[in-house]
């Protein structure tokens, strides 16, 4: 089902968030709420509190420190100039675990009950279509600092699912793009088998051919399988000029076995699900020139200072923008909406990231909305803007390369785009 459009979103919002809390409001695993008046949507009760499902075990545990440290980078500079709504705001950590296990639902159903206003994940976009209905099914907003699969885009969310990072339709452009410019005119693609690893193969390819080449083979796979010789096995038959490895923390498993079929004269691309530091995994020179994609403009200084005060081990930077956006547009549109009330939250997602006075930090933005003037707040991760489907209007993607050490080189090409 389509989502609903902007014009009448907000009334959708309203009126599905109340019917669905007074209907669950004796179910064990959703948190009770207290009874409207007038018809009107639940005032709140003052206190923005956000939840997090995000990985800390699983395939995407390495996305789970700058994630964490995003937000409570962002929680910590809120709190620092006076909170939302006279209050601190307040925020509550989960696992999001991956689709092999329950974790994500466990964490939801807690954060439910809690009575969580903002949940805040989850990376996986397979994870996040696993407990989605849940979240909103509640009331309760979901905000995404990593989901990228298309299938979100048109998902019936009712109107409280938003994500700070692209879907899927530009980084396959630009990895499209970027394989054929590299000159390659033939690709072999392995594929991990969800929402997420078909959608961005399908953008990927489709940019591909229109830039004149052609995806040889793709093959999907089950990223819990025991061994992936065969699925190699099947892109050596092609004999593709470049190998485009979409997936997660299975690629540490996969990229063995390309060595072992004699692959490595190849060209490969990884993308945001497995563009990691691989320097303690393989051999220096492993991955040198190698490259790969990633949402997110270039992550400053500054905030990886900040961020190395709450985590100081953090390596990667994956998404941690992102998630501080996330946490920051959540409670300005709190303080624009004047409630912590989900539905209200909501309603004011979309008006706080677009068509205002420009600002770039909490304190300047929280000022120009108590001055009651209209805002467009523009993030570490790019200006957002949502559009009518909760996604960010344009976005931009990197570019990376490795180096002898398998690490990403800090010579990285950005490309922004509309959506």
């Amino acid at each position: 089902m389509i989502r609903p459009n902007l014009a009448w979103r907000s009334v959708a919002v309203l009126s599905a968030a109340v019917l669905a809390l007074s209907a669950c409001g004796d179910d064990a695993d959703s948190p009770s709420t207290s009874a409207t008046t007038g018809g009107g949507a639940a005032p709140g009760d003052g206190v923005l509190k956000i939840g997090t499902i995000l990985p800390q075990t699983g395939s995407l545990a390495f996305l789970g420190p700058p994630e964490f440290a995003g937000v409570d980078v962002a929680i910590k500079e809120i709190n620092a100039n006076g909170g939302v709504l006279g209050k601190p705001v307040t925020i509550q950590h989960m696992d999001s675990g991956d689709t092999s296990t329950d974790i994500a639902t466990q964490s939801v159903n807690k954060l439910l009950t809690d009575k969580t206003d903002v949940i805040i994940g989850a990376a996986s976009s397979s994870v996040s279509l696993s407990v989605i209905d849940k979240i909103t099914g509640a009331g309760v907003v979901q905000i995404s600092p990593a989901n990228t699969s298309t299938a979100l885009t048109t998902y019936n969310d009712k109107g409280l699912y938003f994500r700070t990072a692209p879907p899927d339709t530009l980084q396959g452009r630009v990895l499209g793009d970027l394989i054929v410019q590299d000159g390659n005119a033939t690709t072999g693609m392995l594929v991990l088998n969800d929402s997420y690893g078909t959608g961005l193969a399908e953008n990927a390819k489709a940019e591909i051919e229109s830039g004149g080449g052609k995806v040889a083979v793709s093959v999907t796979y089950d990223p819990k399988a025991a061994d992936f010789s065969a699925d190699v096995a099947k892109i050596k038959a092609a004999n593709p000029d470049a190998i485009a490895i979409i997936g997660f923390d299975e690629t540490k498993k996969i990229v063995p076995k390309l060595i072992e079929a004699g692959l490595k004269t190849k060209k490969w691309y990884f993308v945001d699900g497995n563009i990691a530091d691989y320097s303690k995994d393989f051999a220096p020179g492993t991955l040198k020139g190698f490259k790969g994609t990633q949402p997110g403009a270039a992550t400053k200084d500054d905030f990886k200072k900040r961020a190395l005060e709450i985590n100081k081990d953090l390596k990667d930077w994956n998404y941690a923008v992102e998630s501080y956006d996330a946490t920051m547009l959540a409670a300005l549109a709190a303080i624009e909406a004047g409630s912590d009330n989900p539905a209200e939250i909501a309603k004011h997602l979309g008006t706080v990231s677009k068509g205002g006075e420009k600002c770039t930090d909490f304190k300047s933005c929280a000022d120009l909305l108590k001055a009651k003037k209209d805002i467009d707040y523009d993030g570490l991760s790019g200006p957002i803007s949502f559009n009518d489907a909760g996604d960010p209007a344009e976005a931009t993607i990197g570019v990376y390369t490795y180096d002898e050490n398998n690490k990403l080189t800090s010579d990285v090409k950005y490309q922004t785009g509309k959506i």
